[in-house]
């Protein structure tokens, strides 16, 4: 059976690390979070509710 020297387990670590850090960026770059609209009007009522 043959085996793997230590400098393929060190390339094909970094490949899949390169992969797994490439695909995280590209994810958190695309995602865009939906908008709420009624938070702005609620925190409007709330400062206008000061009683001083």
């Amino acid at each position: 059976i043959p085996q793997m020297s230590p400098i393929m387990w060190f390339s094909m670590f970094l490949v899949f690390s390169t992969t797994m850090i490439m695909f995280n960026q590209i994810m958190f770059f695309i995602f865009q979070p939906n908008k709420l609209k009624s938070s702005k009007e609620e925190m409007n009522k709330i400062q206008s509710n000061w009683k001083w």
